[in-house]
């Protein structure tokens, strides 16, 4: 029984052996020209502009030109929301309140300047109970805490973006929100698929 099962298993080594110095010239000879292919470039599709500012903007449009510290602020706030699994409408309404707030400027304490205790994107404060200073001065920790306000506005999806803003922020000019619409949306569209 034991040679029969080593006659086995030496014969399909054979067949293996022999198959690969069958194989090896053959192959040798084969066509080697290369074909490179460029793979395709996929372009993903921007937000719908619709989706972003689903009733029009509201009031006359500011804009300011943003810095590579503003740029990454923006950034996180998307990376956030779309953790926090909200929408492309979520990331313009959380973009044009920072943008008011602190113009994505992730904002220490001010001195005599600040607002109370105000700090981070946001000017949230530690003392209304948004977090510790460290908590809020970090974009994504900031971001989620705006966007568990956002979640908890019964129909913010259908408010205009400084009703909806202003729900969440309490602030003591609620419609200066609407101004950074245009830009927020902008910004969504440029850099929700990158």
């Amino acid at each position: 029984m034991n040679s029969i099962f080593r006659k086995s298993v030496l014969g399909v080594a054979g067949l293996a052996f022999a198959g690969g110095v069958f194989a090896g010239p053959v192959a040798a000879h084969a066509d080697t020209t290369e074909v490179r292919t460029t793979p395709a470039v996929v372009q993903a599709e921007k937000p719908d502009a619709g989706k972003l500012i689903p009733h029009g903007v509201q009031g006359a449009q500011s804009r300011i030109d943003l810095n590579g510290e503003q740029v990454a602020n923006t950034k996180a706030i998307i990376a956030a929301t779309k953790k926090a699994g909200m929408d492309e409408r979520a990331a313009v309404v959380s973009i044009a309140t920072a943008l008011q707030e602190s113009k994505l400027e992730n904002l220490g304490h001010l001195g005599d300047r600040n607002d109370h205790d105000s700090q981070g994107l946001f000017q949230q404060r530690p003392s209304s109970g948004w977090g510790t200073v460290e908590q809020i001065t970090d974009p994504e920790y900031s971001t989620t805490a705006f966007l568990k306000g956002l979640k908890q506005v019964d129909g913010w999806q259908d408010m205009p973006l400084t009703r909806a803003a202003q729900t969440v922020q309490v602030s003591a000019y609620p419609d200066h929100y609407a101004q950074w619409e245009q830009q927020a949306a902008d910004l969504v569209a440029k850099y929700w698929n990158s």
